[in-house]
């Protein structure tokens, strides 16, 4: 038996058939050239990072040294928030305090508004988180005007850096000035009750005062968003209030917590609790501007946002078991 005829009695062997080359496409005629794979694209160099990062900070510095900035009637220096206060606090915001927000998109994207939230914490902290929230998260990145108590303004420096920051003193004229002129305006109605209350009233919102900050609103048709603001409560945990020292500094409160003044200046660090914060839904007042001044109707208004926070406060409570949790 020959070698094909040995080949002929294999199964399937007669039947099979190489396939036959596709016809290449051709363009125009001739025949595509082969497509190069491309290159992935190379990591910047973190040489020319860092150049073009200190590059910036000497064209900010010749800026600020030839006063090429501007600032608005209220003081106001965007660039200066934009480059220097946002970027501190960014650590406190994203890596110390871990902070959640939730509903930033009913916060409005253009106009004027007023962000009412309950304030905790000892320190301001929880404002100047809000603000850091407001322009890293909004689709617009929109900045926070907020409204400070007197005493933050009648200290040298702080006042000074409070105007840079958008600050302003909290006034229903400042307030409606703002609004006017299409900005968030930032109140906290709890004022030093709020901050300066103990840990074990923690999360109980204070009264919210005679409603001022719902006359602004009604008069300018601007809606309210309230929001609620949880983890300040546990940075400084207030334990007492040591009122004798307080009346001797002209101070508020003057607070006795775990860390301070035990610690000295370590006693400054706040601790590292997880932050939610979750804006609601906007209450419409541009069909109550005539009713601006009606007692009855500030005060049911008044009342509706601080249940409303108080209810939200409960809510982010049940989703963070664990005050210090990841």
């Amino acid at each position: 038996m020959s070698q094909d005829e040995y080949r002929g009695m294999l199964p399937g062997h007669a039947d099979f058939t190489l396939p036959e080359p596709a016809e290449p496409k051709r363009v125009n005629g001739r025949r595509p050239i082969p497509e190069v794979p491309p290159m992935p694209e190379a990591a910047p160099d973190p040489i020319d990072v860092w150049d073009q990062r200190v590059a910036n900070g000497l064209a900010f510095l010749r800026r600020r040294l030839a006063g090429a900035y501007e600032i608005d009637e209220f003081g106001f220096d965007r660039e200066l928030t934009d480059s220097v206060f946002h970027p501190m606090l960014r650590f406190l915001y994203r890596d110390w305090f871990r902070t959640e927000v939730y509903g930033v998109e009913n916060v409005p994207s253009s106009g004027g508004a007023l962000i009412v939230g309950n304030h905790s914490g000892t320190l301001a902290l929880d404002a100047l988180m809000l603000s850091v929230a407001l322009r890293d998260r909004h689709p617009q990145q929109r900045h926070l005007r907020l409204l400070g108590a007197d005493l933050v303004f009648r200290v040298p420096i702080l006042s000074e850096l409070a105007r840079k920051a958008g600050a302003t003193v909290a006034s229903n004229p400042d307030a409606e000035r703002l609004m006017n002129y299409g900005e968030l305006v930032g109140v906290f109605p709890e004022g030093f009750k709020g901050v300066g209350k103990r840990f074990s009233e923690r999360y109980k919102l204070q009264r919210f005062g005679r409603g001022g900050f719902v006359s602004a609103a009604l008069r300018t048709g601007t809606p309210i968003v309230p929001v609620a603001i949880v983890g300040a409560e546990e940075i400084y945990p207030i334990l007492a209030d040591f009122k004798p020292l307080a009346r001797l500094l002209n101070l508020p409160y003057f607070p006795l917590t775990p860390t301070f003044p035990w610690l000295g200046p370590l006693g400054l660090v706040p601790l590292p609790s997880k932050w939610l914060i979750r804006f609601g839904t906007p209450i419409p007042t541009a069909h109550l501007t005539e009713l601006a001044d009606d007692p009855m109707v500030v005060f049911n208004l008044a009342d509706q946002v601080r249940e409303t926070i108080q209810a939200t406060l409960l809510e982010l409570l049940e989703l963070r078991p664990d005050p210090f949790g990841p």
